[in-house]
């Protein structure tokens, strides 16, 4: 069946694509992809926990190809090693302590802006803007560089984007890097999450660079995914928004099942070791292996109804949305807490808000699917 797949149905709407090829073939040899795709959520969860067998350690790895090494793309003690300093700010308390006041007030403050203008595009002005503040701050930035962090996000995504697709990366990926790694380098001796890191390990000044750079890019990309696609969703379902406004404990519900049903990063690539057998399939040393996170999302076997937005979901945080083993996503408590907070914020702070009919909304993106704009109107306040 993998014969047939093409990129723009991956990019478009895979999902019907991948429940036909998780029911008949989990593990599937796709040509567009130039790798095996893997489906099936028992299969997913082997390969990310099973790093002896399936690695990130490759040079084909694409985002250690625009970024260079990190702990994104490092396994075993080096993995250790890269990931060990990050790990104490990143966890729940640390992340509530260090950033719940600041993330209130930002979307608080984003919201207010929005208020009477009536309309806005919710992913470039509210989504985005917010994740980059708070990791722009986390890294030593000012707010008012946001526009540069942005710039150098969306270059950086682009060119791991266009490798993932068999293309070569746009040379404004590695401008956009060297541009941010310019200006961590003078900052990483100040007073920040990063300066702290940095004087606190036996990582180079480049190896912690290219570790933020990692921070950079998964802090905005997971946070502005999940914040713009939950909306989407909850303004889809006008009964679900009307629990969600009502009980905050179905918003964090309807964030996870939004995070399900379309992840923001749903791809994450691996490499066998040696020869090995996956499933009913058996490959060679040095074959890629694409885990489906959107495919495994919706395996009926975990998930019942699995296409159903249900905000009373049984083990909704079963989910593979932030990855699963060593890799799994660093800033989780970071993206939820942003998330949370910042669409609570639209929610109380925008009554009324509704999708704009005149410019609809479409979930697309081979790796990282979001709208590219989400347009939305409410009554406007003097």
């Amino acid at each position: 069946m993998g014969a047939g797949v093409t990129l723009r149905q991956l990019d478009e709407d895979p999902h019907p694509l991948l429940a036909r090829l998780r029911a008949s073939e989990p593990v599937s040899w796709v040509p567009a992809l130039g790798g095996w795709l893997v489906t099936r959520y028992d299969l997913a969860v082997e390969v990310m926990r099973d790093t002896r067998r399936f690695t990130v350690d490759d040079p084909r790895f694409s985002t250690a190809q625009v970024v260079g090494p990190s702990m994104l793309s490092l396994d075993g003690s080096e993995h250790d090693r890269h990931r060990a300093p990050f790990t104490g700010p990143f966890r729940a308390r640390a992340v509530r302590e260090r950033f719940a006041a600041e993330v209130a007030s930002s979307a608080e403050r984003l919201v207010a802006r929005l208020v009477p203008a009536g309309a806005a595009e919710l992913r470039r002005d509210f989504a985005g803007p917010l994740a980059a503040v708070i990791v722009a701050r986390a890294l030593g930035l000012a707010e008012d560089e946001v526009g540069d962090v942005l710039s150098w996000y969306e270059r950086i995504v682009a060119a791991v984007t266009s490798i993932t697709a068999g293309e070569p990366a746009p040379a404004a990926g590695a401008d956009a890097f060297g541009s941010l790694r310019a200006r961590l380098q003078g900052v990483m001796r100040g007073d920040s999450l990063l300066a702290a890191v940095a004087a606190g390990t036996n990582l180079s000044d480049e190896q912690v660079i290219s570790n933020a750079a990692i921070l950079l890019f998964g802090g905005i990309e997971t946070t502005e995914g999940m914040i713009t696609n939950t909306i989407l969703h909850l303004l889809e379902r006008p009964a679900v928004l009307a629990d969600a406004r009502a009980d905050p404990e179905l918003l964090g519900a309807a964030i996870e099942e939004s995070l399900r049903l379309e992840p923001a990063a749903s791809v994450v690539d691996r490499y066998t070791t040696e020869p090995t057998s996956l499933g009913a399939i058996s490959l060679g040393a040095g074959q890629p292996v694409r885990v489906s996170i959107a495919g495994a999302n919706r395996d009926p076997t975990v998930f019942a109804e699995p296409d159903r937005f249900n905000l009373a979901r049984a083990g909704a945080r079963r989910h593979l949305a932030f990855a699963q083993g060593p890799h799994v996503c660093l800033g989780i408590h970071l993206a939820r807490l942003e998330a949370r907070v910042g669409v609570g914020a639209l929610l109380r702070g925008l009554p009324g808000l509704r999708l704009d009919g005149a410019r609809p909304a479409e979930v697309r993106g081979l790796v990282f699917r979001k709208p590219s704009t989400l347009h939305v109107v409410w009554p406007a306040q003097a």
